[in-house]
């Protein structure tokens, strides 16, 4: 039995949907069954309820073999921290109650960056508690998301502009979220790995921001271009969406330790990237979406 966390989120669904079709055994912790496709809910056992609850976890892990493990985010959280932990603890509580024998985690890159690094500092800890259950883990350490810039259609759209906090010319990593998902299937589906490893998932690209906007203004035959924000605008910005000060100051945070190369090590001594590359991304994904 393999159990999947967060399964209407953007990376766990497509996780979801490669293992129902493989006909492997599913079951999924969802605190809105509602969400799920109809045609998954009729081939998966639901638990419903919420991945941080003690008892929907026991029920959930009962006689599973893997798990795949998110800690969804909350930009409302008042502590990133403990946010990430809150989920984390009893989380290991039940993997060590039940036997789960292998975990497949989303998490950052950068964790020998070795100072703090935002939203990216709390899934480190994280991963420093699934390790201590003694369960094999497999840690899917990712850069930036291609899919955040998908929260920007309308600026591009309207404007020919994307906006970051991120220096305009320092190469950003990214990652399509299909990579993340085809790697996280390939390791539930295989019951023979052992260990506890992190696995980077990467793309082949190594783009700056204005690097990004030359291939967006290719792909969408119009100028695109990428503008700075500083931090304390973009702060000021995330806190009028209604996020916390908290997580917007994680948010901040984290584009710094970006800026400061907190990804460098990695990428440069990835041996195999992921294979989507940015302009396929924009080809295939962004581009429908703005002209949509």
């Amino acid at each position: 039995m393999i159990v999947i966390t967060a399964p209407t989120g953007q990376i766990a669904h497509q996780v979801l949907d490669t293992l129902v079709a493989e006909g492997r055994p599913v079951r999924v912790i969802a605190r809105d069954p509602s969400r799920l496709a109809r045609g998954t809910r009729e081939r998966v056992e639901v638990v419903p309820g919420s991945h941080n609850d003690p008892a929907v976890l026991a029920e959930a892990f009962a006689g599973a073999d893997s798990l795949l493990w998110l800690v969804p985010p909350n930009p409302g959280a008042g502590d990133i921290h403990e946010h990430y932990l809150d989920f984390t603890r009893p989380a290991a509580d039940a993997v060590k109650a039940q036997g789960v024998e292998r975990i497949v985690g989303i998490t950052s890159l950068g964790r020998g960056y070795g100072r703090h690094a935002g939203l990216l500092s709390p899934a480190f800890a994280m991963d420093e508690l699934i390790e201590g259950t003694g369960a094999h883990y497999r840690a899917l350490a990712m850069p930036y998301f291609m899919e955040n810039l998908l929260n920007q259609v309308q600026a591009i759209r309207t404007t020919g502009t994307f906006f970051l906090p991120n220096a305009a010319d320092r190469p950003l990593a990214t990652v399509a979220t299909r990579d993340i998902a085809a790697a996280a299937a390939g390791l539930l589906l295989d019951d023979t790995w052992t260990g506890q490893e992190s696995v980077p998932v990467i793309g082949p690209d190594a783009l700056s921001p204005e690097g990004m906007a030359q291939v967006l203004s290719e792909v969408l035959e119009r100028p695109v271009r990428f503008q700075q924000v500083e931090d304390q605008a973009y702060r000021a910005t995330m806190l009028q969406y209604g996020m916390t000060e908290a997580w917007a100051q994680g948010l901040v945070d984290m584009a710094t330790a970006q800026n400061d190369g907190i990804y460098d090590a990695e990428h440069k001594s990835l041996a195999a990237p992921a294979p989507t590359g940015f302009r396929q991304w924009c080809e295939e994904v962004l581009k429908p979406a703005v002209l949509g």
